[in-house]
């Protein structure tokens, strides 16, 4: 792909959601941390409606292992994977005392030895809690990349990532990767995208297979 068909993507998705963001509620790394660990497989809202309370109690890593894990899996049941996901929180917990004071390292290779951190996570957190240009991969990133031609449809979501990285200026990392998850959550969606009305789709193949697709259907029809 040219880079001016780069610009042209990155132009268009900035003038669709100049003011894309980070829709999990928090107020510092360590609430980012365990809201994002918990968001997998789980929408953002849900999470936000379970952190609300959650953050209320639960305000120290002291705090969450000083209570059994029954007690919080109860706390986070409505989230998916409620039981692993409580299980990891906890063991967090005791490495942040253990190893860095209850604070939440701001560096990728001590991030990913966290329980229940993998690279998404640890982009997000670097990305939004201490100002380091990153691109977490999570599946609207993932989706809206591989249908607009930025990765490959069989790239895993490292190659995404490393392609995105190459091709996206650094300056522009975390900005883009909110966008594109916007972009993903709101207007490339998984089961009905706007390809109709989609300002890129000139630049799309994958819109303009399934726009092709659709008038034959509607001509037999």
């Amino acid at each position: 792909m040219s880079k001016t068909k780069v610009r042209y993507i990155l132009d268009t998705i900035a003038e669709m959601y100049p003011d894309a963001h980070c829709e999990l509620n928090h107020s510092n790394p360590f609430e980012l941390t365990i809201a994002v660990l918990l968001s997998a497989q789980c929408t953002d809202e849900t999470v936000n409606k379970v952190t609300k309370d959650l953050f209320q109690k639960y305000k120290r890593p002291e705090d969450y292992i000083a209570v059994p894990v029954e007690e919080l899996q109860d706390d986070i049941r409505r989230i998916g994977l409620f039981r692993n996901k409580a299980s990891n929180i906890q063991k967090l917990c005791h490495l942040l005392l253990e190893k860095y004071d209850g604070q939440v390292p701001s560096e990728y290779e001590k991030l990913v030895e966290l329980s229940g951190v993998g690279r998404k996570t640890a982009n997000v957190v670097m990305s939004n809690a201490f100002g380091v240009p990153a691109i977490a991969v999570d599946t609207h990133v993932e989706r809206v990349s591989k249908r607009l031609g930025l990765a490959a449809i069989d790239d895993s979501v490292l190659e995404v990532e490393k392609k995105l990285m190459r091709k996206i200026p650094r300056d522009e990392w975390t900005q883009t990767h909110h966008r594109l998850i916007f972009f993903g959550r709101y207007h490339c969606k998984a089961q009905s995208p706007q390809c109709a009305v989609c300002p890129l789709l000139d630049v799309c193949t994958d819109g303009k297979k399934r726009m092709k697709t659709t008038r034959v259907r509607n001509t037999k029809n």
